[in-house]
């Protein structure tokens, strides 16, 4: 099969969301403009082909972040918060469908907010924190030179008044001296308390690099989607072989049948399909669409338009002929966990499907699939569909449970009480409504017309009796 590249490398947009306060977003758009410190992608978004577009999502309040991203919906493929509180709001709701980071307030931005604390005479080595790991401020206190034993550190997202409170406790019985905090509304009930407060706020440097990861995020998330993806797919029912083999009308209507299905699914993911053996289909597409098909892909609609089980494997590559290595690879492994044990004679029963080579139900499955055409108006049973299942029952109930549902005219004729001739008239009415399937003649020594056999479809009994 002839190569492909799994990514293409240029012309990629990625969209990233940017959800926090006005002021903050404002300043994250901006940097976008031509011109600005911040507008050139980063080697690593260049090497991918990547173009940045920016959507704005401000809020008022932390808690609003879920409904931003909300609306956002999927039209971004990356979101950038303002800080992790926002983030974990959104995370907890269930609002996020994709990737998604935030501003970090360590580094610069919380050298910055220790830097003024100290030139307003406050001591941030005895002070309380929210909106940091505990790693990230001890890493900005020895950068100061200062020792972490006096300070008090709220890492848990919280509501806007828990932080306050947890600020406010602490400077009233005399522990801090003054506040540092990333949300947007604490500083305000802080300040009316007349607690110091210090809120830690982004660096251009820290919007440059959340800007970049969001990218890379986004653009990640847009290359997986459009990954080259192969799924193989294998019918077992198709499956010819054993001391009697399907007939070869049948397996070809079976095939084709099941070609057209697979076409019809696979045109509603933008996918394309081939058939590559007697029971094995593949499907190339790209991960986002093989995803958007189900888990298996096809392996619920077969068996709801069809009425047959389907084996699928789904594997990714840099080209085609990797990711249909992994594909086989999956469906081994998945054969391996679905085989049960194979139907046949044990305890004296009738053959299953597999055991004879016959393919049950062959007109059974032609008529589900184009019942599940759309505007398929299923018509009553005729008459001849009647009389055909009224054979059927009564062949049935001369066999006893642990015969094999094999007859021909002569038997037939004897069980019926019937002549041969009426015999075979009713074994191909039999045939035609899909209640039996004609197996090959099989080699005689002597001359004249070979003896015909056919299996009787009983489960087309049990089915209508279960309806």
């Amino acid at each position: 099969m002839t190569g492909m590249s799994a990514f293409a490398r240029t012309g990629y947009e990625v969209r990233v969301g940017i959800v926090g306060p006005r002021e903050l977003v404002e300043r994250a758009m901006l940097s976008g403009l031509p011109g600005s410190a911040t507008a050139q992608l980063q080697p690593s978004e260049a090497e991918l082909g990547l173009q940045r577009r920016l959507v704005m999502a401000p809020y008022i309040h932390e808690h609003d972040a879920p409904e931003k991203v909300a609306r956002l919906g999927s039209s971004v493929g990356a979101i950038l918060f303002a800080s992790r509180a926002p983030l974990d709001y959104s995370r907890r709701s269930g609002a996020l469908t994709c990737p998604a980071t935030c501003i970090q307030l360590g580094g610069t931005p919380l050298y910055a907010a220790l830097q003024r604390a100290r030139r307003d005479g406050y001591q941030p080595g005895a002070a309380s924190y929210d909106g940091l790991t505990r790693d990230e401020l001890a890493a900005g206190l020895a950068d100061m030179g200062l020792a972490g034993d006096g300070v008090h550190l709220h890492e848990r997202t919280a509501s806007t008044a828990a932080i306050a409170s947890f600020h406010e406790r602490l400077w009233r019985v005399g522990q801090t001296t003054v506040a540092f905090t990333c949300m947007e509304q604490v500083p305000t009930r802080l300040a009316a308390a007349g607690i110091p407060v210090i809120q830690l706020r982004p660096t251009d440097q820290s919007i440059r690099m959340g800007l970049q990861v969001a990218t890379l995020l986004a653009g990640h998330h847009l290359l997986a989607g459009s990954q080259l993806a192969v799924a193989v797919i294998e019918v077992p029912v198709l499956r010819t072989g054993g001391r009697r083999p399907a007939p070869r009308h049948a397996v070809q209507e079976l095939q084709l049948t099941v070609h057209r299905f697979l076409v019809r699914e696979a045109q509603r993911v933008q996918a394309t399909v081939s058939q590559v053996g007697e029971h094995t289909f593949l499907i190339l597409a790209t991960q986002a669409s093989l995803a958007a098909a189900g888990d298996p892909p096809f392996e619920a609609a077969a068996r709801g338009a069809l009425g047959i089980e389907i084996n699928v494997g789904v594997g990714t590559g840099r080209s085609e002929h990797e990711a249909e290595a992994q594909a086989r690879i999956a469906l081994s492994r998945s054969a391996q966990r679905t085989t049960g044990p194979a139907p046949g004679r044990a305890g004296g029963g009738a053959p299953g499907p597999g055991a004879t080579g016959e393919l049950p139900g062959m007109a059974d499955f032609t008529r589900r699939f184009h019942d599940s055409q759309p505007g398929a108006v299923r018509p009553a049973d005729s008459l001849s569909r009647i009389r055909a299942l009224e054979t059927l029952s009564r062949l049935a109930q001369h066999m006893t449970a642990d015969a094999v549902p094999v007859v021909d005219a002569e038997l037939t004729g004897q069980l019926l009480s019937v002549t041969p001739r009426t015999a075979r008239r009713q074994l191909r009415a039999l045939v035609d409504e899909g209640l039996a399937l004609p197996l090959p003649p099989a080699r005689q020594q002597h001359p004249g017309r070979p003896r015909l056999e056919y299996r009787l479809v009983l489960e087309k009994l049990e089915r209508r009796a279960g309806t």
